[in-house]
């Protein structure tokens, strides 16, 4: 078994955070866009690619926030992810030109319904996966100092 390295934005724009909504047994739940690293791929054409086949923009993207690992056999999602070993690797990142645009992007996730922005006051309102991390997100936002290595968290 590998482990696979993903990239993934933190796009905050008027007090919302761009994610993407998708569905499963449980119902509604988000992620942020992004995903798997290719071979010869750095992380930031990575990113960059994630974003526009999944959320159809092209971004800047600015630093490194957060690192977090997700092995899959410590998490509610065992039974279907107990071989899962992922590290993701958190940009924070802008949208370049107008965001009118943004909406799925030619190559969607699987199993994504749509692109939304989630009002950051009701942040910890949605399943938004890695669930953890959203009070990170509101911690920066808020102009705390954090750590970049967040650990095996879901």
């Amino acid at each position: 078994m590998n482990i696979r390295n993903s990239a993934k934005a933190i796009i905050i724009q008027d007090g919302q955070l761009l994610a993407i909504k998708k569905q499963d047994i449980d119902g509604v739940y988000y992620i942020l866009p992004g995903g798997g690293q290719e071979h010869g791929e750095t992380l930031h054409e990575a990113l960059e690619r994630e974003c526009v086949e999944e959320v159809n923009a092209s971004v800047k993207i600015d630093y490194l926030l957060f690192i977090r690992e997700y092995i899959g056999k410590n998490h509610e999602h065992f039974t279907f992810d107990s071989d899962v070993h992922q590290i993701e690797y958190m940009f924070l990142c802008q949208i370049k030109g107008n965001s009118n645009n943004v909406g799925n992007g030619s190559s969607p996730d699987d199993g994504q319904i749509s692109v939304e922005w989630l009002p950051l006051t009701e942040l910890l309102n949605y399943r938004l996966y890695p669930q953890s991390m959203r009070q990170y997100v509101l911690d920066h936002v808020g102009g705390n100092n954090l750590p970049v290595y967040l650990g095996d968290i879901n």
